[in-house]
């Protein structure tokens, strides 16, 4: 990495950059933001977000004693600059790899990181609680929730806002950083809001200008304020912030440190809440970033002078791009099909769906358990909702998966991308729970497909079904089985046998079938593509059960409750008792890494499978050559 900053290589910790004149800060904000991107070049990573905060980060460490005064970013994918500036400025070599920092703020890795932020919208409630706390243990300190424009669409950071907003003794400071935009193009109402907001902001301005000199004259200042209350309504809407009883302030400009040094300064000696509206560029000061926020967000390794570079066609298809043809080709054929996604369109392989059928695409933000409830409703109505999202986001709206869909028996299908390990991304947003949370749901199914070809089949499968459906699949591509052109289904609930052995049977679900066929063949076991964890094939199960003396379940998912709990419950329900080997992810949080090395760290590759399956019941015996 190139070594041309002078300034922020005396930064070993925000007490350094608090020592610095204030003039030297736009040179330092510019170093940071150059290491920002060599840094993210040479690793892959968040860039376009983590460009847009350079310097509302400098200006939050400068003016706040962090960290005593408590810092919540939300989301954490922008915090790199935080990184930079609190003493892990040299660890950005490992960012995202195995045993190296997190793209996201962990307690575990900094006193700086004050909150874990990798889900959005959690960080005005956290924030709050550590005001609140500070508040009862007597001490003086404050806490500050930096909050993206994106985040404020879902509905926990306003039942945040109405809870702080009577906290009228408590030092809390909600800043929005209003990029207008989060990971896909901004939708809402409140969007709308907010764009209004930064329209009127010649109202701001004179707002604060009339304020300071009025405030010579207290008569004439209180009548200013009479007239405020009535002259804003012609000016721009009633702030809602304000409404919720914080002190509003802004917008400003949140690349400008003159504005934002002393804007801070002055919160920071206010008591109640406050709110401090700033519109940032996501990408600033990176043309290409800044051009095409959405395609930098976050890329691979690149070439800085050259910028990305679009690769070749891969040699297989993703499974999120399966599911996205899939969405296409079944909305051509079936016009109740309705798209729905939390704020995930180009994660979620949705883009080429809103092109084709924008009256049938739906981006509610990031409002999962909206987007759930909604889907519900239109499923009432005789649609066919198809809600694309994934695995771990899912999590946040369990509530209304089970009251909603759920219990009223709906035909909503769901379609869990990122099931498993995510890799860099790490333990925040691994699907490795919804095997135990959703199969323990009345009315629930859930399918696990072994490859791309069955990825689509299985969505068919789920989509002719009269209650709800989910279908997990992984990040990435798989084997490389291609996907046939038709719509036709797999039988429902229905598992096959994909090689035939001796002794041993392994149970695999999902995409561990692959590695779960080389480990048969070097042990000679039978290897049986079970494709559901609800309902299990029953029928097949007691049939191998019958005929092998031990069994094993593999799945890329939580052991606990997991797709082999099933086969277990299942043997125990029909008194048939064999030995159980249940290979899957343990019951711990597993970290960021690159995801095959993160598998066979678990045994789940086929030589862990085979290593596991010999340690508990032997190594084969002789056999006749597998097929």
């Amino acid at each position: 990495m190139t070594t041309n900053y002078p300034l922020l290589e005396t930064i070993a910790d925000p007490a350094d950059l608090r020592r610095l004149p204030r003039e030297q800060l736009p040179a330092l904000a510019s170093e940071l933001r150059a290491f920002v991107l060599d840094s993210v070049s040479r690793t892959g990573g968040h860039l376009s977000s983590n460009l847009g905060t350079v310097e509302l980060t400098v200006a939050l460490h400068y003016v706040f004693d962090t960290p005593r005064d408590r810092l919540v970013w939300d989301v954490g994918h922008q915090t790199y600059p935080h990184k930079i500036l609190t003493g892990r400025r040299e660890r950005m070599p490992t960012l995202r790899q195995l045993g190296g920092l997190s793209g996201f703020p962990q307690r575990a890795e900094s006193e700086y990181d004050t909150f874990g932020t990798a889900h959005s919208s959690t960080s005005i409630s956290a924030a709050l609680g550590m005001a609140v706390a500070a508040r009862q243990k007597g001490e003086d300190r404050h806490a500050v929730a930096v909050i993206g424009d994106g985040a404020m669409t879902a509905g926990m950071a306003f039942e945040a806002l109405n809870n702080a907003g009577v906290q009228h003794d408590c030092k809390l400071l909600v800043i929005l950083n209003d990029n207008d935009m989060s990971i896909s193009p901004p939708v809402g109402a409140l969007n709308r809001y907010l764009a209004q907001l930064i329209s009127g902001r010649f109202y701001a301005a004179a707002k604060n200008v009339g304020k300071s000199v009025l405030k010579v004259a207290p008569p004439l200042f209180e009548l200013a304020k009479r007239f405020e209350q009535h002259a804003k309504g012609m000016v721009v809407p009633a702030t809602l912030f304000e409404q919720f009883g914080f002190n509003y302030v802004g917008p400003i400009d949140g690349h400008d440190l003159e504005s934002l040094i002393p804007t801070l300064e002055n919160l920071r000696a206010l008591q109640g809440p406050q709110f401090l509206h700033v519109v940032t560029k996501k990408g600033q000061g990176y043309k290409l970033a800044e051009a095409d926020p959405v395609a930098y967000h976050g890329p691979g390794k690149f070439d800085p002078r050259v910028g990305l570079v679009k690769p070749a066609a891969p040699a297989r298809q993703t499974f999120t791009q399966v599911f996205g043809q899939w969405l296409c080709d079944t909305a051509e054929k079936d016009e109740r099909l309705v798209g729905i996604t939390p704020a995930m369109r180009e994660g979620s392989g949705l883009v080429e769906f809103e092109q084709r059928f924008p009256a049938r695409y739906h981006d509610v933000g990031i409002a999962e358990q909206h987007a759930v409830t909604f889907a519900a409703g239109l499923a009432c109505e005789g649609l066919k909702p198809v809600v694309a999202i994934y695995s771990t986001f899912l999590q946040r709206a369990y509530d209304q998966l089970i009251h909603d869909v759920a219990l009223q028996n709906l035909p909503v299908v769901f379609a869990l991308d990122r099931a498993g390990l995510v890799g860099a991304d790490g333990a925040t947003h691994a699907g490795a729970y919804d095997i135990p949370f959703v199969r323990c749901i009345p009315n629930m199914s859930l399918a696990c497909p072994a490859d791309e070809r069955e990825c689509r089949q299985l969505l068919s499968t789920a989509f002719a079904q009269d209650h709800p459906v989910a279908v997990r699949y992984p990040r990435g591509a798989g084997v490389g089985v291609e996907p046939l052109p038709g719509l036709d289904a797999l039988p429902f609930g229905k598992a096959e046998i994909r090689r035939q052995g001796r002794r041993i049977a392994i149970l695999a679900f999902g995409t561990l079938l692959y590695p779960a066929i080389a480990a048969g063949k070097a042990l000679d076991a039978t290897v049986v593509n079970m494709r559901w964890a609800k309902p299990v094939d029953t029928g097949l199960l007691l049939q191998v059960a019958a005929t092998h003396d031990a069994l094993v379940t593999v799945e890329e998912g939580a052991i606990l409750g997991g797709a082999g709990s099933a086969v277990a419950e299942a043997l125990a329900a029909a008194g048939v008792e064999r030995p159980l080997l249940q290979l899957g992810l343990p019951d711990v949080f597993i970290e960021h890494g690159d995801p095959a090395r993160l598998l066979a760290l678990q045994g789940l590759d086929a030589k862990g499978i085979e290593a596991s399956i010999t340690a508990r019941f032997g190594a084969a015996r002789p056999a006749v050559k597998a097929a």
